[in-house]
């Protein structure tokens, strides 16, 4: 007998590795896209923010058996390279562990490499151009501009922070008690860029994401496999110098110049970049329930959209893959108790993970050049390096993929609440790294 039809809404990562993973079980899948098939058109440039793949993005790629082919296609990043305003650039390692570090990956090339998987299975339907315009959720049917009504067995919704899934259920107020807020940082984000040299060579360190900290703004980089940089400035829109005053080309180059010195030296294309780019936004949602009526479910972005300073993104979605996948080995058939133990054990992590992506925001911006936060990496590198089983609060987020992001942000702050005061009340460079261990993690 052949299982229950599945619609997903939105080809996306999230959306497009549920589609294989469900066809991997033996499911029928349409899996339906309101933009083109990005395979066989431009994108438009300047809103692609890398991504930073990470252990909880790569063990979802590992279920579905594509974890090798996108390694292939991401650069390893051991640090993030601080380049203060006075003085030399230099590397604050991720982890005191060598093979313990993320990976630049280009969110474009990733999705086309999920689609063309996809592709191969004969269960997956792929249509494109297919705008979602609402969803009957006590009968599982989509409506679409344009196109005909698809009835399914159940919808997920993964299309996005502007999900019309979850817009379906918010017309469901009253009988779901659906709540959502939105959160808006006062900060958007610009995409430049640095080209490589002729050679395709690098004209800044290849394994390293790359942070220009100053206070109240900052500039970040991460590679790509041609050589060039995706550059992204993130920035307040209102102040002398926000987006908003930034607004002739003499100002923008007078800002950089003063600002980011050694920058303008390797973007030959900033000022075309800044003027013809568009400002995105930066915010999170949230939302509860991500199910309504046992018939239909949000996961990914659609349900938990945050801001990109942890790197977390795509990992956190993908991540819900992870997490549907086990539920389902356990109550496969009962779609509402799958849905409503999968929204039930998610969305705390899912708020955890948001609350630390703004806190990391504040930490990139402000205080990644601090003495004393770069006295507290230090300790952190050394404890990680001589005890296999001490992670710092990163590292909890980033390398420890078993550990939910409610318990990693739980004792991840604790530490650094612990260390931070270490360091502004100790001198010198010898610790006793043992006590520090056991009352760390005690």
């Amino acid at each position: 007998m052949k299982k229950d039809y599945i619609l997903i809404i939105g080809a996306g990562l999230c959306g497009t590795l549920l589609a294989i993973r469900m066809a991997q079980r033996g499911y029928r899948i349409t899996l339906c896209e309101k933009r083109p098939d990005m395979r066989s058109i431009d994108l438009a440039a300047g809103r692609s923010i890398n991504l930073a793949l990470s252990n909880r993005g790569l063990k979802a790629l590992r279920l579905v058996g594509l974890e090798d082919a996108v390694r292939d296609e991401c650069i390893p990043m051991y640090g993030r390279m601080i380049h203060p305003l006075a003085g030399a650039p230099f590397l604050s390692k991720y982890s005191g562990r060598s093979d313990e570090y993320i990976n630049s990956v280009s969110r474009t090339g990733l999705n086309i490499a999920l689609l063309n998987a996809a592709e191969k299975y004969d269960t997956i339907d792929l249509k494109f151009g297919m705008n979602c315009t609402g969803i009957d959720l006590k009968n599982a049917v989509a409506h679409f501009q344009q196109s005909p009504d698809i009835q399914a067995d159940v919808v997920i919704g993964t299309d996005g922070a502007g999900s019309a899934v979850r817009r379906s259920m918010m017309s469901h107020t009253r009988e779901l008690l659906f709540n959502y807020s939105q959160d808006f940082l006062r900060h958007g984000y610009k995409e430049l860029t640095i080209p490589p040299v002729a050679d395709s060579d690098y004209r800044i360190e290849k394994n390293a994401l790359h942070i220009w900290p100053r206070g109240n703004f900052m500039v970040i980089a991460l590679p790509n496999l041609d050589g060039s940089f995706t550059v992204t400035m993130f920035h307040p829109y209102g102040g002398d110098y926000g987006f908003d005053a930034l607004d002739t080309r003499e100002k923008v180059k007078q800002f950089f110049e003063a600002q980011f010195p050694d920058l303008p030296p390797h973007t030959p294309t900033l000022l075309d970049d800044y003027f013809t780019n568009p400002t995105g936004t930066l915010g999170t949602i949230r939302c509860y329930p991500w199910q309504a009526f046992g018939k239909a479910l949000i996961m990914g972005d659609a349900a938990h959209a945050i801001v990109p300073f942890y790197g977390q993104g795509m990992n956190a979605s993908f991540e819900d893959v992870t997490v549907f996948d086990d539920i389902l080995d356990k109550h496969e058939g009962d779609w509402e108790r799958v849905f409503t133990i999968f929204q039930d054990t998610r969305q705390p992590d899912a708020n955890a993970i948001a609350d630390l992506a703004v806190d990391n925001f504040y930490e990139m911006r402000d205080h990644t050049a601090n003495p004393i936060f770069m006295k507290k990496r230090q300790l952190e590198m050394q404890l990680e390096q001589t005890f296999p089983d001490y992670y710092s609060k990163y590292s909890l987020v980033t390398f420890n993929e078993n550990m939910s992001y409610s318990e990693a942000m739980k004792k991840g702050r604790r530490q650094d609440e612990i260390l931070m005061k270490l360091c502004e009340n100790h001198e010198g460079d010898s610790w006793d790294l043992e006590a520090i261990r056991t009352d760390v993690l005690m």
